[in-house]
């Protein structure tokens, strides 16, 4: 298949071959300039708060090094560490406000070396770094991350509790100089005092007193003014999709959606989205801890996909994010690695079923047979409708029920979630549901209603599983019943084709349970089925196989090996596995007798049970 790069004057030559041509260029220096930042600052602390450091060989030739003060004061060591600290993060990224700050920090360094310490060599050292920085200030262009308020109060949570261990160390590296035998309570209370610049009830011999307490002002006056600084800047809140953004998608996915069963969850409104310049296609994306992460496909003619990709890059160099696509198809990962050079690397299969070939006769659909027989003895009716077809009271029902069903404090989800049901513009989509009159219960606030599945849009003739809930009162086996439910009603509904569950690392699972397979699979399998007992790998790879389905592979592009760790964090803080943002003191949480807190499966929205029984 041949792509030309779409609005681009270079025609079809891929990303690749046009930084071969254009030379290369000084990627690295950012990097050394942020891991010389991160060892003087470190030296610098340890200068500042250990005795026996200061008298020590190293600190000798630290002394000459940038940034240190020398004799000037351990509290002024202290805080050009780190100071140095801090900033060498945001020029490993190439953030201008890193490099503006360092610019700033340096010569004032220079002068200290020269002024105080007559040091020629530390100040030429400085400057050295300096004009480093100077003549590569090009490479140092990034735009600030998105940001809100809420990032000065982590920074005065995390700031605080460094400034709280740092200074236990501090008061507790002069033991021959203590007066007496203080607590532990006793330090705590004289670091929590010296923070504000009050003397705490610690008394030490000679100067130490004063070395002590300046450290710790030092300490607090950096965690006060940071978070101050942090409090009044200027906020840039994460790209949105906008009207606008969601009636070009929408466009898109009428004419293009049934190439990729991902291409609905694209209208998520927490993704933003860049469109290659002729408007035919366009990544949606969200960026999370400086990763920005795409999912799927892109959206659009295949044909545009270049240009898109390349406003994707270009985003992502423009504020030195880490570019990377989670659960893009074969073809979609043979077109972002060959116009960006990036590397993919199989992640899981997606499990499909073709309509016309789902039968629950024969031997393999035994067990799901007579589970959903069983469970239509005991009562149960399915209902199968598109969204469109539901009563506006029918749809806030359902919508209070899977919100109360989610049995987490927040909605699981990204590459495979839309994070809504029943929206207006969402009419094709398809709910499932399970429905019981319980007489022991004849007040329940759901009424009969037991369990519920939500199918987004797959083109015209398809559907792709968006999430599962259920009532923790229902039978084991409801979403068995509902899938096959949807699966029997979909000829109706003009579907021939449903996505179910992505099932992570399926093939590695199948071919390490096989006789014959070797000690290096046989442990990697081992490993997922332990790491099983959180994300529920081998049980939603067990559950998916029940529906006798054909799995297409997906994969995951990246830059670099190295960058895996980043993007597997940052994939889970978007599918709401982990959450690294400051808890908010009122927020109310929902409880609910019936609530069931199911475990969450990567690449879904809500808790999908793969054990039935």
């Amino acid at each position: 298949m041949s792509v030309t790069v779409d609005g681009d004057k270079s025609g079809s030559v891929p990303v690749r071959v046009r930084r071969i041509l254009q030379g290369p260029r000084p990627e690295k220096v950012p990097t050394l300039v942020g891991t010389a930042c991160t060892l003087i600052g470190l030296i610098d602390i340890a200068a500042g708060v250990f005795p026996r450091f200061r008298a020590s060989r190293m600190h000798a030739v630290a002394e000459v090094l940038p940034g240190t003060l020398g004799p000037l004061s351990a509290a002024l060591s202290l805080s050009a560490g780190v100071l140095l600290l801090l900033l060498a993060h945001g020029l490993k990224r190439h953030k201008r406000r890193a490099w503006r700050a360092a610019v700033v920090l340096l010569p004032l360094g220079a002068a200290a070396q020269f002024v105080w310490r007559h040091s020629v060599l530390g100040a030429l050292l400085s400057l050295t770094l300096l004009a480093l920085l100077l003549r590569h200030r090009s490479e140092f262009a990034a735009l600030p991350d998105p940001r809100s308020r809420w990032r000065a109060l982590a920074n005065f949570v995390l700031m605080g509790a460094g400034s709280l261990a740092l200074g236990l160390v501090i008061v507790s590296a002069h033991p021959r100089r203590i007066i007496g035998n203080p607590s532990l309570t006793d330090r705590l209370e004289h670091v929590l005092y010296g923070l504000l610049g009050i003397e705490g009830p610690i008394g030490y011999t000679g100067d130490v007193d004063w070395t002590v307490g300046y450290s710790l002002g030092a300490l607090g006056m950096l965690t006060a003014l940071t978070t101050i600084y942090l409090t009044f800047r200027p906020e840039h809140p994460a790209a949105r999709l906008t009207e606008h953004d969601e009636t070009r998608l929408r466009a898109l996915l009428d004419k293009h959606g049934a190439r990729d069963s991902l291409g609905h969850f694209a209208l998520r409104r927490d993704k933003g989205v860049v469109f290659s310049p002729s408007g035919k296609a366009a990544v949606c994306y969200r960026v999370v801890s400086g990763v920005m992460l795409a999912s799927g496909d892109p959206i659009g003619d295949v044909e545009a996909w270049p240009g898109a990709i390349e406003r994707f890059m270009d985003e992502a160099k423009a504020h030195s994010w880490t570019p990377a696509v989670m659960g893009c198809s074969e073809t979609g990962g043979e077109v972002w690695t060959r116009e960006t050079g990036l590397d993919a690397l199989e992640l899981g299969d997606e499990a499909i079923v073709d309509v016309a070939d789902f039968s629950l006769t024969g031997r393999a659909m035994r067990n799901v047979r007579q589970m959903v027989k069983r469970i239509e003895r005991n009562g149960y009716t399915t209902k199968v409708r598109r969204v469109r077809d539901l009563t506006d009271s029918e749809l806030a029902h359902i919508r209070q029920a899977a919100a109360d069903w989610r049995g987490t404090d927040t909605e699981r989800g990204f590459s495979m979630a839309l994070g809504r049901i029943g929206d207006p513009g969402d009419g094709d989509a398809v709910i499932a549901t399970a429905h019981k009159t319980d007489p022991a219960d004849p007040h329940s606030p759901y009424g009969d209603l037991k369990a519920v599945i939500h199918f987004v849009p797959w083109g015209t003739d398809g559907m792709s599983l968006e999430l599962m809930r259920r009532d923790r009162s229902a039978d084991p086996g409801m979403n068995e019943l509902l899938i096959v439910a949807a699966l029997q009603e979909s000829p109706r509904l003009g579907i021939t084709r449903v996505s179910l569950n992505f099932a992570m690392f399926r093939s590695a699972l199948a071919r390490g349970e096989k006789i014959g397979a070797g000690p290096v699979l046989r442990v990697w399998r081992g490993l997922l089925v332990f790491l099983s007992r959180w994300f529920q790998i081998e049980s939603l790879y067990k559950f998916n196989a029940k529906f006798r389905p054909r799995w297409e592979p997906r994969f995951v592009v990246y830059r670099k090996s190295g960058d895996l760790p980043r993007i597997g964090l940052a994939a889970m803080q978007a599918e709401g596995f982990v959450n690294l943002r400051i808890p908010r003191p009122f927020t109310r949480h929902r409880t609910t007798p019936t609530a069931r807190p199911c475990p969450h499966i990567v690449g879904s929205t809500t808790g999908h049970e793969a054990r039935a029984a």
